[in-house]
């Protein structure tokens, strides 16, 4: 959304775009690790390129 991540994901896993950004919006409000591993996964792609 902001930072691409789930667009970047999406392509590396074949997956929807939605179906990812949803799992993001659940894993903020049920589990509590969405944020953290949203800026992980920026980490990831930024020094994967």
């Amino acid at each position: 959304m902001i930072l691409g991540v789930s667009g970047w994901l999406s392509e590396k896993l074949g997956w929807d775009v939605s179906l990812i950004r949803i799992a993001f919006v659940i894993a903020v409000f049920i589990f509590g690790t969405g944020i953290g591993l949203y800026l992980l996964l920026w980490l990831v792609k930024m020094f994967s390129k």
